[in-house]
């Protein structure tokens, strides 16, 4: 199912924006990007994904690429033959923006509602 926010766009921050506070990254992982967690600095998000073998985990990564790439935010990853850690934060904030949670909510629509 497809989250209200996996329909937004990320925008571009400036040196200006601030980092989302803790209780909104908390309010946007319950809604919008269940299955990730938030890291105990509160600077990053992150999601590990399970997957049958490596042909399907590079299949994910490919995928999630290209949302990386439409929507101009990229996230860290860690690939491995049957799963993937993914870890998104907003360099320009240091720390989390809106950006994360939208291509976090992206990534869990393109997994499906069982994800």
């Amino acid at each position: 199912m497809m989250t209200p926010l996996a329909h937004k766009k990320c925008i571009p921050c400036n040196t200006n924006s601030v980092p989302l506070s803790k209780e909104q990254c908390m309010t946007y992982l319950h809604k919008d990007a269940s299955g990730w967690t938030l890291a105990s600095d509160g600077n990053s998000i992150e999601r590990r994904i399970s997957f049958k073998n490596y042909y399907e985990t590079l299949a994910f990564v490919n995928a999630l690429a290209f949302i990386a790439h439409q929507e101009d935010h990229h996230p860290d990853l860690e690939v491995y033959y049957d799963h993937c850690l993914i870890r998104y934060s907003t360099h320009t904030v240091r720390g989390l923006s809106e950006n994360d949670f939208i291509c976090a909510a992206k990534i869990n629509a393109l997994l499906g509602p069982h994800s």
